[in-house]
C-alpha cells in the first residue's frame, strides 16, 4: 500500500508523520523549504501537559534545558499583582491567589519554536518508514477511490536520499514517485522538473496560506486582526526569574507579556490597535526601554535584543478538513491565538487525533467512516475555542465607555476578565482546556451496563499509575498512543502476587473478552479511579479520551465499545484483534470508504510564504488575505516512471 503523503514540515507536519511512523505507516513528508528551521528566538511555542505527553511518547519531548517552566504566572494591574498561580518544584500546584483551582497541575513549558521543529526532524530522520523531500512545492492533486497522486516542483526524490531514509517496501509500501527530471547536483531546485508523488492519503499542513486547502477548494471563513502584537526576543535580568507576566494597564503603556525562555531571555510582547500603522524599529526600542523602566524600579537595565517581529492573531475555521482521502490540519485547518490561545498546541491536537485513525484504516483494522470523526471532533472542538474567545475579546480587550463603566460598576468584573486571560495562558477553562468530545460519533450511546465516573465520555482521562498483567507499571497516559486500553478498577492489587494475577478474580473473564475484541487493546489495572467505583471497567482511546466505563465485565458491551470506538465493523468482519502484541496485517489498497472514493483533482493555486517579520505561533502574517481567488494552471505531464531509493 502506498504511504501517506505530509505536505508541510512545521511542527504539526512532522509530528504528524512521526505519529503515523510510529504506528508501522510509511509516510513521505513534502518540505517546501530547505530541510532545516529558521532561528527566530521570538517565535516560540509553549506546551500544555497532554501536549508535553503526547511528545514524550513520540520519544522528541524537548529536554527541560531547551525551554523554561514557569514557576509561576502573575497577573499585574497597573502596578498591584492581583492574581499569582505558583507551581512548586516537578510542576504541582502550591498555592494561588483568587479562583482556586483555575490552573493546571502541570505548568506549561515554554521553548522557541525551531527547538521543537530540530527535535522532530531528528526524530523523523531516526525511522525507516518516514522520507523527507526538501524544495518540494505542490502545485497539484488527483485523487481516485485508491489513493492521491500529488504533483510538485522543485527536488525529485533522488535528492531526498539521506533524510529520513525511503519508505521500505517490504514494511508496507514504497514512495513511488514519477519524475520529469529531477534537480541536478549544483542546480537550482526550482528550475528542475516536477515529480508526481503516489500516496494512499493526504494531510495538508502547510500552514495560514495553504496550499492544500486551496486546490481543495476548501473555503477558510473567519475574522482578520483580532489582535496584533509587537514582539521581541531580549535578555535581561527581570524582577521575576522564571516566572510569566502578564501586565494589564500598566502607566502610560497598553498591556504587556513577559514569557521567559533558556539562557535568561524573554519574549516580551505589546498589544497593538488591531488595525494600526507599522511599528517601525525606533517606536519599538522605545516600548523596550519605557517597558524595562516600569518593570526595573525607573531606570531602563541593561538588555540584548536578539529578534523582533510583528504577530497579526487571524480567527479563521476551514468549512471542510476531509475532501475524500485529503486532510486538513494546524494552521491549514484553523488559525487561533488570542487572549493566550495557542496555534501550536491545537495543531498537535489534531496530528494526534487524525495519526491513530488513518493508521487503523492504512492497516484495514478499521473502515474508511472512522476517518469521519476527524473532522467531527476536531472542527467541533476548534470551533468552541474560537467563540469562546470571541465572546471574551470584547470584555477582556474591550476599550471605551462601556467596559470601563461595566469593570467599574459590575463586582469583580476586573477580576474575571484577569482570571480569562490567566486561563488562556495556562491552559484552562474554555479558552484553553483540552478538549472534550462530547458529541463524539466514537461514543457509544445508550450503552447497558456504562456508569458514570469522574471523567466524562469523549474527556481526557486521568494519569492514575496502571500494572499491566507482566509487572510492569507507570502512568495510565504512558501507555496510550498504539492499542485501545482497557482499565480495571481493582482496589487492593498492589498486594496482588504477580505469579497469578492473571487468574485471580475478574481477570480471567477480563482477559478473554479482551482477546476476542475487534481491534488491538492492552489490559491494564489501577487501584482506583475519580468517581469509580471498584470492578469498573474503562475503555480509553489511544489519544487517552475516554470511550466509556462499564460495571463489570461485559463481553457484549465491550466489544460494542471497541466496534464504536474504530467507526465500526470492518467489511462485515467484527472479531479478530485480539490483544496487544498480535501482529496486525498490513493495508490493502482495495479498503477505501465511500467518501474516499470520490475523485478529485486541482491544480495551481500558488501559496504565498510568510512574511519574514511573522513571529507567531504559526498564525498568518499581516499581508495574509485568505479567500483571494486562486490562481488555476494546467498540470505538467507526467515523465518516466523511478522509484525513491531504498
Amino acid at each position: 500500500m502506498d504511504p501517506v503523503i505530509v505536505v508541510g514540515a512545521g511542527p504539526v507536519g512532522l509530528c504528524t508523520a512521526l505519529a503515523l511512523t510510529r504506528r508501522g505507516v510509511p509516510v513521505v513528508v513534502l518540505d517546501e523549504g530547505p530541510g532545516r528551521e529558521e532561528l527566530r528566538p521570538a517565535r516560540t511555542a509553549i506546551l500544555r501537559a497532554d501536549i508535553a505527553s503526547f511528545l514524550g511518547r513520540l520519544g522528541c519531548a524537548p529536554a527541560e534545558a531547551e525551554g523554561v517552566r514557569w514557576t509561576a504566572l502573575s497577573t499585574l494591574r497597573r502596578r498591584q499583582v492581583v492574581r499569582r498561580v505558583e507551581f512548586g518544584h516537578g510542576g504541582s500546584r502550591i498555592g494561588q491567589v483568587a479562583d482556586p483551582g483555575a490552573a493546571e497541575e502541570n505548568p506549561p513549558l515554554h521553548l522557541p519554536q525551531h527547538v521543537l521543529v530540530r527535535r522532530l526532524r531528528a526524530a523523523l530522520a531516526r525511522e525507516q518508514l518516514a522520507q523527507l523531500a526538501p524544495y518540494s512545492k505542490l502545485d497539484a492533486i488527483e485523487q481516485d477511490e485508491r489513493g492521491v497522486t500529488v504533483h510538485t516542483r522543485g527536488a525529485g526524490p533522488e535528492d531526498s536520499a539521506g533524510t529520513g531514509g525511503a519508505p521500505r517496501g517490504g514494511t508496507g509500501g514504497e514512495a513511488r514517485a514519477w519524475t520529469g527530471g529531477g534537480a541536478r547536483d549544483g542546480a537550482d531546485p526550482a528550475s528542475s522538473g516536477g515529480t508526481w508523488w503516489r500516496g494512499s492519503h493526504l494531510v495538508g499542513c502547510d500552514g495560514p496560506r495553504s496550499t492544500v486547502r486551496k486546490l481543495l477548494s476548501v473555503r477558510f471563513p473567519g475574522r482578520t486582526a483580532v489582535e496584533r502584537h509587537a514582539v521581541a526576543a531580549l535578555r535581561a535580568e527581570l524582577p521575576w526569574p522564571g516566572e510569566a507576566v502578564l501586565h494589564r494597564s500598566p502607566p502610560g503603556g497598553v498591556d504587556v507579556t513577559a514569557r521567559p525562555l533558556p539562557d535568561g531571555l524573554w519574549r516580551v510582547d505589546w498589544l497593538l490597535p488591531p488595525r494600526g500603522e507599522l511599528v517601525t524599529p525606533e517606536a519599538l526600542v522605545a516600548r523596550i526601554r519605557d517597558t524595562l523602566a516600569v518593570w526595573c524600579g525607573g531606570t531602563t537595565p541593561p538588555y540584548e535584543l536578539l529578534d523582533t517581529g510583528v504577530h497579526t492573531v487571524h480567527h479563521r475555521l476551514a468549512l471542510r478538513w476531509r475532501v475524500g482521502r485529503a486532510f486538513l490540519a494546524g494552521d491549514a485547518a484553523h488559525l487561533v491565538g488570542a487572549l493566550g490561545t495557542q496555534a501550536v498546541d491545537e495543531g498537535l491536537r489534531d496530528a494526534e487525533n487524525l495519526a491513530w485513525k488513518l493508521a487503523l484504516v492504512w492497516h484495514r483494522h478499521a473502515p474508511g467512516t472512522l476517518l469521519d470523526s476527524y473532522e467531527a471532533e476536531r472542527r467541533t472542538a476548534v470551533g468552541a475555542r474560537l467563540r469562546a474567545a470571541d465572546q471574551a475579546l470584547p470584555l477582556v480587550r474591550g476599550t471605551g465607555s462601556w467596559p470601563a463603566v461595566r469593570r467599574s460598576l459590575v463586582p469583580g468584573a476586573a477580576r474575571g476578565d484577569d482570571a480569562m486571560l490567566t486561563d488562556g495562558h495556562l491552559g484552562c477553562g474554555p479558552l484553553g482546556a483540552p478538549p472534550v468530545y462530547e458529541r463524539s460519533p466514537l461514543t457509544p450511546s445508550a450503552l447497558p451496563g456504562s456508569v458514570r465516573v469522574g471523567t466524562a465520555p469523549g474527556a481526557p482521562v486521568a494519569d492514575v499509575p496502571v500494572t499491566a498483567p507482566d509487572g510492569s507499571a507507570g502512568g495510565l497516559r504512558d501507555r496510550l498512543g498504539r492499542d485501545l486500553l482497557v482499565v480495571l478498577v481493582a482496589p487492593g492489587t498492589a498486594v496482588w502476587d504477580r505469579r497469578h494475577w492473571m487468574s485471580a478474580g475478574l481477570m480471567p473473564r477480563l482477559a478473554s473478552a479482551v482477546a476476542a475484541l475487534p481491534i488491538r487493546a492492552e489490559l491494564l489495572v489501577t487501584e482506583g479511579y475519580p468517581g469509580a467505583a471498584a470492578h469498573t471497567v474503562l475503555v480509553v482511546r489511544p489519544d487517552g479520551h475516554l470511550v466509556a466505563a462499564l460495571s463489570g465485565v461485559r463481553p457484549a458491551e465491550l466489544h460494542a465499545c471497541a466496534d464504536t470506538a474504530r467507526g465500526g465493523a470492518v467489511g462485515g468482519r467484527t472479531g479478530g484483534g485480539g490483544a496487544a502484541g498480535a501482529d496486525g496485517a498490513h493495508g490493502s489498497d482495495t479498503e477505501a470508504s465511500d467518501a474516499e472514493a470520490s475523485d478529485v483533482k486541482a491544480s495551481g493555486a500558488d501559496g504565498a510564504l510568510t512574511s519574514e517579520t511573522e513571529v507567531s505561533e504559526g498564525g498568518a502574517s499581516e499581508a495574509d488575505a485568505p479567500g483571494a481567488a486562486d490562481r488555476s494552471t494546467v498540470a505538467p505531464p507526467r515523465g518516466p516512471v523511478v522509484h525513491s531509493p531504498t
